[in-house]
Formats: structure tokens, C-alpha cells, sequence
């Protein structure tokens, strides 16, 4: 019996849904390690990069997110002419950056580059340098927030964020389009099929932590088919991860 009620446990910490109060080592240790991919669909040497970035998206103690940057999209490549990633913004250029002016030793934007709990970065196509980022983060998640997500009866969700670290962050909502397949007509990868995945499309400020536990409605929230979001506690800048959870299916 001990075992079971221990194994209901650790599933509900997997999956964002943590019981009152402080989490346990074990809670904490199975809270997702988040990976943000800054990548283009005009950069040669990304497709591996999302390719494994698609495998890590099917694993339980792994969010996994795509941000497509738009300084690839007016690079001409000769005869094959430039191709305007359909998913670039300006945005997910800033995101890298900023994450890049705090990440130590960096300084300096480049794809793909995968970014690990808001905290360090590695190559995106290397796996054996991915891998040890991915340990070193599980090492390093011990101290995170315990958010919850609730999907309201009348549509949207409620986040509930307590724990005791942190004294100010941002309590983020993201949405992002689960798969995409493309094949450009342009640029380094013309004529590549490529797919995409879990492809940020809105980055969303919902409310604030300030070291006492958060209660976020956010009823006005719907997903189109093929979407799903995810949230994260994180300062502005962006900084370090320190909180992070699944959305449950939500009605559109």
C-alpha cells in the first residue's frame, strides 16, 4: 500500500497536480526540466536539433518548447534565395538575447541553441552535450514552486502557485502549436521537409509571485485544435526556471 500511495504521488508531481503544501524530495525531484530551442526553419544545421527536440517532447519529465528567431529571415543563400521562417518573431529573438546576456559565458545569440531551466545552454544538434545539460539540470531543480493547473468548468484555468522560494517573478502562460510539418521554398533548407515542435506561439504574463502562495483565474483562455500550453514562474528578464507545469486538455 505504501508503495502504491507513493507512486500516485510521484505520477501527480509528474504531470504539474501537487498536493497542499511544501513538496517532498521525491515531489520535487520529479518536476519537469524545462527546454527552450531557439531555432530557424533557414538554418542549415537545425533540423537535427528539432528532430531530437521532438523526442524529448514525448518524454514525461521534459517540457519542451520551440521559439523561432527572425534573424535567418532575410539571409539570401544564392541560387536558393531566403526563406521567412513562417514562425519567426521578433519576440523569441528578444527571448534569446535576454537569456543570453544572463546565461554565463555566453553572451552572444546563435542556432540552434537549446536553453535549459533558464539557466545554461547547449548546442541543440549536439545530443551527447544536450544529455549532460538535461542531468545537470535534474541535479539542480531541487528548489522549484509547486504550480497546479485547473481547468474551470465554464472554460479557461485557474493556476495555483505556492512553495517557499523566490521573493518576486512573473507567472507565465505560453501557448504553442503541438506539430507543424513545412518545406521551405527558400533559403539553406529549400526543398527540406521539416516538422517542427511544440512551436511558442504567445508568451503571456497572467499574474505574480511574491513569495505568498498565487491563485491566477484565467478564464478568458481557449486552445485551437493542435494547441496546448504550458506555464512557468520565471522573472522577466527571462531568468531562472523556478517553477514550471503542463496545462490539461482545455475546451476551445
Amino acid at each position: 500500500m505504501k508503495q502504491s500511495l507513493q507512486a500516485a504521488v510521484l505520477s501527480l508531481a509528474a504531470i504539474g497536480f501537487l498536493p497542499h503544501g511544501a513538496a517532498s524530495a521525491e515531489q520535487v525531484a520529479t518536476q519537469p526540466t524545462v527546454i527552450e530551442l531557439f531555432t530557424s526553419q533557414s538554418c542549415y544545421s537545425c533540423p537535427p536539433a528539432e528532430r531530437l527536440l521532438g523526442e524529448l517532447a514525448q518524454r514525461d519529465d521534459i517540457i519542451a518548447l520551440e521559439h523561432h528567431v527572425d534573424y535567418w529571415d532575410n539571409l539570401v543563400y544564392g541560387s536558393a534565395g531566403r526563406w521567412k521562417d513562417i514562425f519567426s518573431s521578433p519576440e523569441a529573438t528578444d527571448r534569446q538575447r535576454r537569456y543570453n546576456d544572463t546565461i554565463e559565458g555566453r553572451g552572444y545569440s546563435f542556432t540552434p541553441q537549446m536553453v535549459f531551466d533558464g539557466k545554461t545552454d547547449a548546442v541543440g544538434n549536439r545530443t551527447r552535450e544536450v544529455n549532460r545539460e538535461i542531468k545537470r539540470a535534474r541535479k539542480n531543480n531541487s528548489e522549484r514552486l509547486n504550480v497546479a493547473i485547473t481547468p474551470l468548468a465554464e472554460g479557461g484555468l485557474t493556476i495555483t502557485v505556492e512553495g517557499s522560494i523566490g521573493d518576486k517573478a512573473g507567472i507565465w502562460l505560453l501557448r504553442f502549436k503541438k506539430e507543424q510539418a513545412v518545406q521551405p521554398t527558400g533559403g539553406e533548407n529549400k526543398g527540406k521537409n521539416l516538422v517542427n515542435h511544440n512551436i511558442v506561439r504567445e508568451v503571456r504574463r497572467v499574474g505574480d509571485w511574491t513569495g505568498k502562495k498565487a491563485v491566477v483565474d484565467v478564464a478568458d483562455y481557449r486552445l485551437e485544435e493542435g494547441f496546448s500550453c504550458v506555464v512557468l514562474v520565471q522573472s522577466a528578464r527571462p531568468g531562472p526556471v523556478i517553477g514550471a507545469a503542463r496545462c490539461p486538455s482545455l475546451s476551445s
